[in-house]
């Protein structure tokens, strides 16, 4: 494999149980998500936007082109986690980007997890039904 003269930045974003490894590099605005075009990757528009929403926030667009390995989870927490490494990869390539992108809140990480189901109850919280009889 040739070795380009671009220089890349490097972002991991995680959301649920979703990891995202992405890389920007300086181009055109094309996204690549495991080698498939973000059109064919993501089918809901909403999850395109939120894929989006870093670059357009700091104007950067048609500045990088997004390459990016995504496994574990769902589609919706996948775009979650695209985008949290979009934007740790913007604030390694420009600091100035950084308030801009901690008020949208794309430099932190969405804790919220799946409940552990507890034992004696059917899910994380739903008991079985009580009967008096």
């Amino acid at each position: 494999m040739a070795k380009s003269n671009k220089i890349t930045y490097l972002g991991t974003g995680r959301r649920k149980s979703s990891i995202a490894r992405v890389r920007l590099v300086e181009g055109t605005g094309k996204i690549t998500i495991n080698k498939k075009d973000i059109e064919e990757f993501f089918d809901l528009e909403t999850l395109k936007v939120i894929v989006r929403q870093p670059l357009t926030v700091t104007n950067t667009l048609s500045k990088y082109d997004v390459i990016c390995s995504v496994n574990g989870g769902g589609v919706s927490g996948q775009a979650g986690a695209i985008r949290h490494g979009i934007a740790r990869a913007l604030n390694e390539a420009n600091s100035e980007y950084r308030p801009i992108l901690k008020t949208n809140g794309f430099l932190t990480r969405d804790s919220r997890m799946k409940e552990r189901k507890k034992y004696g109850l059917k899910k994380a919280r739903k008991a079985p039904q009580f009967s008096k009889r």
